[in-house]
């Protein structure tokens, strides 16, 4: 059985021929990358969950007070400067590779640009139910939050099959 492996492993190219080799400074850029898109998704994900609770909560409540506190710390401390750092990282490393060439990059940004679109929606929604003036019910936030897994689905697609 391990024999079978080894031959199918060994036919397989270590780089694939459309894919240029990677410097050392490419890999950490591209970890750097990897890693602010996993915790921008994370937020822009967690983001509107806190909604669909704040959205139920009475205005002034104590649990509208922490949603409040908890909403900011996440924007601010986490989807703000992930997302800064992948709008950072992603031109950079595609610069570097040489990617800009590429039609399947342009796709990959258009996405990223409609990302970044519901990105600062959220951040107006924050303020909103910091002042207290949500008017939307949780259902409205349940649908919201699908928007950036769909978006996020689409990149991940667009990078790895690269269709064009």
């Amino acid at each position: 059985m391990a024999k079978c492996f080894a031959r199918v492993g060994s036919k397989r190219p270590r780089v694939a021929p459309s894919e240029p080799p990677m410097h050392s400074l490419d890999l950490w850029i591209k970890t750097l990358h990897i890693l602010a898109v996993i915790s921008w998704m994370a937020g822009m994900l967690y983001l509107p969950r806190l909604f669909v609770y704040h959205a139920d909560a009475q205005p002034g409540s104590e649990l509208s007070q922490t949603l409040k506190v908890m909403e900011r710390r996440l924007l601010k401390g986490i989807v703000n400067p992930a997302m800064v750092a992948v709008w950072l990282t992603g031109p950079l490393l595609a610069y570097r590779l040489g990617y800009f060439e590429a039609p399947w990059l342009e796709a990959k940004l258009a996405l990223v640009i409609a990302l970044s679109g519901i990105h600062g929606y959220l951040t107006g929604l924050v303020r909103v139910f910091a002042e207290d003036r949500n008017r939307r019910p949780a259902r409205f936030y349940r649908i919201l939050n699908e928007v950036p897994t769909v978006l996020m689905a689409l990149i991940v697609g667009v990078v790895v099959f690269k269709p064009f």
